[in-house]
């Protein structure tokens, strides 16, 4: 039998994964040794062969997060999710979390209501942070602040911080139930790179001929064949033309990699030109040798790497996330309940475009008892920033700390 990468251990923070893909972020906590996954969801069929033969102890859900129900879930410590990144509408959001159309962040979001997990952890592309002007993060930061959670966020690029050269810049937002653990919370400190192209992709021995770009293969070869000349750089073929990566990483993998028309990655060797084979890509992920690939059809393994996340990045946040937790045995369990109240003030630390904290001050029940609350600690409240003042700020990508009056 295949040896998988997950065991469980009833002392291990017990996570739930949702859109789980073929499990990165599971790995990446598994391997602190802090915690254990006992529940993911993953639609994709490919995805769900991936991630059974590596989790085979692990329960999974194959359904659509919106056909699940919060009491299909264990009780957890921890809920994960890298949701597809979508438009989200302020309007549809005032209409309440559970927006009609199914946007899937409502659909987690609803999940981690009914579940109420003591750690929230969400990873997702950087530009989420700046798209439709700021809006789509504002939406899920307050949603998420609304509903109890004391939230950091931070974009980490690979290179600088999970010592795996590709340059993959990602947001991940961590979110505490208990004030406690949100003040003992850092995200961890740049690191070395140490590890080199050569550590995880295979220039000298021959691969399979399917990988290979020659002439009468393809019609852009001629092109490629004057571009990739050279034994230390990553470059891609862009539909039109190649684009070398000097900086000795892994451009930035896509879910297309594999598919031959656009950001395919390349590289020159002593037997030919060719692309990255799937167990490559995973390597520039970080996934370890023994984690397995399924014999499926290469695009679906190209697709899969490209969806997932670096490993050891993910590692590295899960430690600091356990040691903070491990730093408050005394947390006890408590609901968050709003009665009544359809207003908040909502504190905001933004530190440039990419790096932040935010949660609630205060709920009130109307809009005068939000702004009596105002007067009352003027002296000790930042400016209130109204929303058009608040996109300003994000176009800008200025630091700031402020205020701002949300209406539930």
């Amino acid at each position: 039998m295949q040896e998988t990468v997950n065991s469980t251990s009833d002392k291990k923070y017990k996570v739930a994964s949702f859109f789980a893909g073929v499990g990165g972020i599971e790995l990446g906590f598994e391997k602190t040794g802090d915690f254990s996954t006992v529940y993911a969801n993953e639609l994709d069929k490919y995805a769900q062969i991936t991630y059974a033969e590596n989790f085979s102890e692990v329960p999974l859900d194959t359904r659509d997060i919106r056909e699940v129900e919060a009491v299909d879930v264990p009780k957890v410590d921890v809920i994960t999710g890298g949701f597809p990144c979508q438009a989200f509408s302020i309007a549809g959001y005032r209409k309440g979390f559970e927006d009609e159309r199914g946007d899937l962040f409502f659909e987690l979001l609803r999940i981690i209501k009914g579940k109420n997990p003591r750690v929230i952890f969400i990873e997702n592309v950087k530009n989420m942070v700046t798209h439709d002007h700021g809006n789509t993060f504002k939406v899920i930061r307050e949603a998420l602040a609304i509903n109890g959670y004391y939230l950091s966020w931070k974009v980490l690029n690979s290179v600088e911080y999970g010592n795996i050269p590709q340059n993959r810049e990602r947001i991940y937002i961590v979110g505490f139930r208990d004030v406690r653990d949100f003040d003992n919370f850092k995200f961890p400190e740049p690191v070395k790179m140490e590890t080199g192209l050569h550590d995880i992709i295979d220039f000298e021995c021959k691969k399979d001929e399917l990988f290979y770009y020659s002439e009468g293969k393809q019609p852009f070869y001629e092109l490629i064949k004057n571009e990739v000349t050279s034994i230390n750089s990553i470059y891609q073929w862009r539909r039109k033309y190649v684009r070398e990566n000097k900086s000795g990483v892994v451009p930035t993998l896509t879910a297309n990699m594999g598919t031959g028309g656009h950001n395919v990655p390349l590289i020159y060797t002593d037997k030919g030109i060719r692309k990255l084979t799937p167990r490559e890509t995973f390597n520039a992920q970080g996934y370890p040798k023994e984690y397995h690939l399924p014999k499926i059809a290469n695009s679906h393994l190209y697709k899969q790497a490209g969806n997932s996340v670096v490993v050891p990045v993910i590692e590295r946040i899960a430690s600091n996330i356990a040691d903070t937790i491990n730093q408050n045995p005394d947390y006890l369990e408590k609901r968050h309940h709003l009665n009544g109240e359809k207003f908040a003030i909502i504190y905001i630390d933004i530190h440039g475009r990419y790096s932040g904290v935010s949660y609630v001050v205060k709920y009130a029940s109307t809009r005068e008892e939000l702004n009596k609350f105002a007067e009352e600690n003027s002296s000790t409240l930042r400016p209130v920033l109204s929303e058009e003042e608040y996109i300003r700020l994000v176009k800008k990508g200025q630091s700031a700390e402020f205020y701002m009056f949300i209406e539930i």
